[in-house]
């Protein structure tokens, strides 16, 4: 789940609309909101969040040093000043990235997916690779193939590929997918949706890659001959895939 900042509702309205057209779950909060919020949040709701994204607000230079004390998810600040004053003073109050509007949120995805990266270091690359998830919107693909999966089974093989050998109940894969305020859907649809994405991994894989144990949840496991590789994308690259049909708009306003 993304939290996007902003004292500009018009702004978090158009960010949390572009992320869930990408099969995101988000919202938006004004930065008065987003402090209560952080004060009050459960270590499990906390643990939901993919990113915050840091926008136009009074308490930007404050807040992130505060999200860091309850969150490590990346901190992204969107900056409309293309200066360098700006840019220096936003990350010394603490953010993770700064990236200039217009952006479009492919490539927020990416860098979000590439700070996270890092943190836990980068998995060793194997000469030969079963399966490639690239946490950009991109299909995945199977020895070398492309994998075709509705936006909320490809969040799932997401967030499993994140947590690959972890048991990861039912509760968190739906938190990740629909977020922690969604109350339209019940947890239960998880169910159905990763029962769809195990078939279609066992039919390209030949074997169950997701582990399922009544009360405690799921498990991707890819035997050690099976090693999956999330590579990351040059920018440039993803600006080639965001020429793809079914891209969402080129871009998002700064709403000034």
């Amino acid at each position: 789940m993304y939290i996007i900042v902003d004292d500009r509702e018009s702004v978090t309205n158009s960010y949390v609309g572009g992320l869930v057209r990408e099969g995101v779950s988000s919202i938006g909060f004004s930065s008065g909101e987003f402090w209560d919020w952080l004060q009050s949040a459960s270590e499990s709701d906390l643990a939901a969040v993919d990113a915050f994204l840091l926008g136009d607000c009074d308490t930007r230079g404050s807040l992130p040093r505060a999200m860091r004390k309850r969150s490590s998810a990346p901190i992204i600040a969107m900056s409309g000043q293309k200066m360098l004053k700006n840019t220096l003073e936003l990350f010394e109050s603490g953010v993770d990235d700064v990236v200039h509007i217009p952006i479009h949120l492919r490539e927020i995805l990416a860098r979000t997916a590439a700070i996270a990266r890092r943190r836990v270091g980068e998995l060793p690359r194997p000469c030969e690779t079963r399966i490639q998830v690239f946490f950009n919107g991109r299909d995945p693909e199977i020895a070398g193939h492309a994998l075709t999966l509705p936006r909320r089974e490809l969040r799932i093989l997401e967030y499993m590929v994140s947590n690959h050998g972890k048991w990861v109940t039912k509760t968190q894969i739906f938190n990740a997918v629909y977020g922690i305020f969604e109350a339209t859907f019940d947890e239960s649809v998880i169910e159905s949706h990763v029962s769809k994405l195990r078939k279609k991994l066992r039919d390209r894989l030949g074997f169950d890659a997701i582990v399922a144990r009544r009360y405690v949840g799921y498990r991707l496991d890819i035997p050690a001959g099976e090693t999956i590789d999330v590579p990351m994308q040059e920018l440039d690259e993803v600006g080639i895939l965001l020429n793809r049909s079914h891209a969402a708009p080129a871009a998002y306003p700064a709403g000034n």
